[in-house]
């Protein structure tokens, strides 16, 4: 753990494409309208989707936003590229139907039991706490919030996500995620994408918090490196197994699921509790001279 991180997070702030939503669940929609290419399809979208981003907020650079798109706009620009560059015929139906998808994407299925066991207290007051993620999740989390201790620590929870409002409205309402955060964050508000330190900073004006009191969680590499060099404690959820971005950046914490993102969080809290203690018992002694 490095030197650098906080003992004791005041917010988790996930980020949510990649992260809490399954962005290539469109690929079996995408394979039964392009048999053979679906995966294909998914991939490049989903690279142009995130050039794009960065190409239209580097343009903007001491500018205002004049080059800024929804990213729902911008979804759709990746997606009618992509067909292009495969060679592939995209009429209206067939675009309305993959957007459709894109609008409603699959959480992974470690997303909202961990995010329960957060937001309840569990995951912090009863370290190694399960995730569970069959059908009976919802059920076994709030199991598992019955029996915590009651006022466990809870760090407030957030999406901090290129997503438009809309888009994210959407997405969080059709992955069961509703009620589940403090914040939903939309860099919309800033007309810049990340890793833009504007639409960071999205997430410590909302929680009025420092940058390092902050744990930010993303599965994208360009992501975590962009939010470690704005301040954040920094987790990489690498669902993908890829390498380390080439930045001379490492995050604070990695992990290939939900599961070690809690074991992180218990790491950072369980090391910050010897040092709250010591405080409150200072703060409790009494002082030599005083009244008693």
């Amino acid at each position: 753990m490095s030197a650098t991180t906080t003992l004791s997070p005041k917010a988790v702030i996930f980020d949510a494409y990649g992260t809490l939503f399954d962005v290539h669940s469109v690929i079996a929609a995408a394979e039964q309208i392009f048999p053979g290419r679906g995966d294909a399809l998914s991939q490049l979208w989903r690279q142009k989707q995130i050039e794009y981003t960065q190409l239209r907020t580097l343009a903007d650079s001491g500018e205002e936003a004049a080059h800024y798109r929804p990213f729902w706009d911008i979804t759709r620009d990746a997606l009618r590229f992509s067909a292009k560059k495969l060679q592939l015929t995209l009429g209206r139906s067939a675009e309305k139907r993959l957007m459709d998808e894109y609008a409603c994407l699959s959480a992974f299925p470690d997303a909202v039991p961990a995010l329960r066991l957060l937001r309840d207290g569990v995951a912090l007051s009863k370290p190694g706490a399960r995730i569970a993620t069959s059908a009976n999740a919802n059920a076994s989390a709030n199991a598992a919030a019955s029996a915590a201790a009651p006022g466990g620590p809870r760090p407030g929870l957030a999406i901090l996500s290129n997503g438009n409002p809309q888009m994210l409205d959407v997405a969080v309402k059709s992955a069961g995620m509703s009620g589940l955060f403090d914040h939903v964050l939309s860099v919309d508000a800033v007309r810049a994408y990340k890793p833009a330190r504007a639409a960071y900073a999205l997430g410590t004006q909302a929680f009025g918090a420092e940058p390092g009191e902050i744990v930010f969680v993303s599965s994208n590499g360009w992501d975590v490196a962009g939010a470690t060099w704005f301040g954040f404690t920094t987790f990489w959820l690498n669902r993908q197994n890829a390498p380390l971005e080439e930045l001379g950046v490492t995050p604070h914490g990695t992990g290939a699921g939900m599961s070690d993102l809690l074991a992180f969080l218990n790491t950072l809290a369980s090391a910050g509790r010897p040092a709250r203690a010591a405080r409150a018992a200072g703060a409790n002694r009494p002082r030599r001279g005083g009244n008693a």
